[in-house]
């Protein structure tokens, strides 16, 4: 069997064709990397250009034509930071979907993580010690606590390349001061994930990705590595990045490209990778760094290989006869339970503060949840349309616990958590009865704006306080994290949930 992974990251779109031996063995029979840059400007402006979206599909036909050529029995697609905070993220995987013929997956970035640490963990004999995965891209920086047999933690951090070139303004030689300004941002957002990683303690840091080899290779070529361009295992000194650092940092854009190992291609924002692995190294408190060369779409292809295989683990096995089949569903068409569970947690939030308006009950309480744990199972098919495939694989899974209604009600939530709201010409809503059309116009209101809230798929978003008011409901969020983009996306679906309670919706940061 031959299968091709894509991986659209925020720096470069890359490509891997294997051909599977057994087991998660695979023979690499090609790979492809394009530096598209998607996510220029994305952490300035929340858009993908033009030229970008234009260079991505482009890339993705040819990688598809690619594929198409060796044969390959499947093409996995997943799309990383850049497209998940753009505001035309959207619009551009329906692009790829309607030119390219592929059906992309948005990860989040704990899913990104745990991928690259199954990656990693295949690429180095990890024996019996725990590691520290770091992976920068242009978007974010994963990073993932693990051993042998489990994944600790899996994070990630709003740190990439691409967003300090977007927030720090330039390509040039950093002042002093701008350099400390940097340095004080990076400990400033890692601060939690990596305080995280020391209590629970680890042997090694391992790194991985374009910007870490690009780095490891430049320290290896001054060491006079036989191989440089093949790290994979291989352990360069926080004393020699330190020294790039510097060396990089008083260098102009058109002489990074000289130093070897440093392709011209990363020449805009190498000096400010630099500047976050250095910081990351010294607050994880270590004085090497292992390299491997596995990383994402190696994890794609591992973890498509053993999907049929997963069984549903202790912790997602269900307390309910209901919440088990919910469970079970969200497993059988991959979809991440974990961002599902934090997405249920806030639209139950809704739902209690709000009982005084909406006066629902238990039933309408339990539907919400549950809806909230396979609204998007739909996916599985593909990514245009899935509120519809959501529907149709719902009502006809035979979800054990729910009566015919609960199910029917189940199918209409998941066609209305996107898109347009229900509308009384929609054939389908129509023939519900009055109450079910507005038990349907109350949960999805709710679910619409709870799903909002995780636009990003990072589970920032942990509180809500609701303000009711005469005329308006003011929904106050809370975070530690920057959450533009969720209150932009949430405000974006209040409208369903404004109609039914006849109040202007307000959403603001806590």
């Amino acid at each position: 069997m031959n299968l091709a992974a894509i991986d659209i990251g925020t720096n470069s779109i890359h490509m891997i064709i294997v051909k599977v031996i057994s087991g998660n063995h695979f023979d690499i029979l090609m790979q492809e990397k394009n530096m598209v840059k998607l996510g220029l400007g994305v952490f300035a402006n929340n858009k993908l250009s033009d030229k970008a979206v234009e260079d991505g599909v482009a890339t993705i036909k040819k990688y598809v034509q690619l594929a198409d050529q060796y044969g390959v029995d499947d093409i996995i697609v997943s799309a990383t930071s850049a497209t998940r905070e753009a505001k035309n993220g959207r619009e551009f995987l329906d692009r790829l979907i309607h030119e390219a013929g592929v059906s992309p997956r948005l990860i989040s970035g704990k899913e990104e993580a745990k991928l690259i640490f199954l990656a990693v963990k295949e690429a180095i004999s990890i024996k019996k010690e725990k590691i520290l995965v770091l992976d920068i891209g242009g978007g974010s920086t994963e990073a993932v606590l693990g051993d042998e047999n489990q994944i600790h933690f899996g994070h990630s951090m709003k740190l990439g390349v691409l967003r300090l070139l977007d927030q720090f303004g330039h390509q040039g030689i950093l002042t002093g001061e701008e350099q400390k300004s940097i340095q004080s941002h990076i400990r400033q957002a890692a601060s939690k994930i990596m305080e995280k990683a020391m209590s629970i303690g680890f042997d090694r840091v391992v790194g991985t990705s374009g910007t870490i080899r690009s780095l490891a290779e430049a320290c290896l070529e001054k060491k006079d590595n036989p191989s440089p361009e093949s790290v994979n295992a291989e352990e360069v000194q926080l004393e020699d990045l330190i020294k790039l650092r510097d060396k990089l940092l008083n260098l102009s854009p058109e002489k990074r490209a000289e130093v070897p190992g440093i392709s011209a291609n990363r020449t805009d924002a190498i000096h400010l990778g630099a500047i976050l692995l250095v910081e990351l190294l010294q607050m994880a408190g270590v004085n090497s760094l292992t390299i491997s060369d596995a990383s994402l779409r190696e994890g794609m292809i591992i973890h498509h290989i053993g999907k049929r295989e997963l069984a549903v683990d202790e912790g997602n096995q269900g307390k309910t006869l209901k919440e088990k089949s919910c469970f079970l569903l969200a497993s059988r068409y991959e979809t991440e339970l974990e961002a599902k569970k934090h997405v249920s947690g806030l639209a139950l939030q809704l739902f209690d503060q709000l009982k005084h308006l909406h006066q629902a009950g238990e039933q309408e309480r339990s539907m919400v949840y549950h809806a909230a744990l396979i609204y998007d199972v739909g996916l599985f098919i593909q990514f245009q349309d899935f509120h519809k495939h959501s529907r149709y694989i719902i009502k006809h899974s035979q979800l054990r616990g729910f009566t015919n209604e609960e199910i029917l009600l189940l199918g209409h939530l998941a066609r209305y958590h996107r898109k347009k709201g229900p509308k009384k010409r929609h054939k389908k809503f129509k023939k519900l009865s009055a109450e079910q059309q507005q038990k349907v116009r109350l949960l999805a209101g709710i679910l619409r704006i709870a799903i909002g809230l995780d636009k990003t798929k990072n589970q920032w978003v942990q509180n809500i306080y609701c303000l009711p008011k005469k005329e308006k409901l003011q929904i106050q969020v809370f975070s530690i994290e920057n959450i533009t983009l969720e209150i932009w996306e949430a405000r974006r679906f209040s409208d369903t949930l404004s109609k039914y309670l006849k109040k202007e919706i307000e959403i603001v940061v806590g």
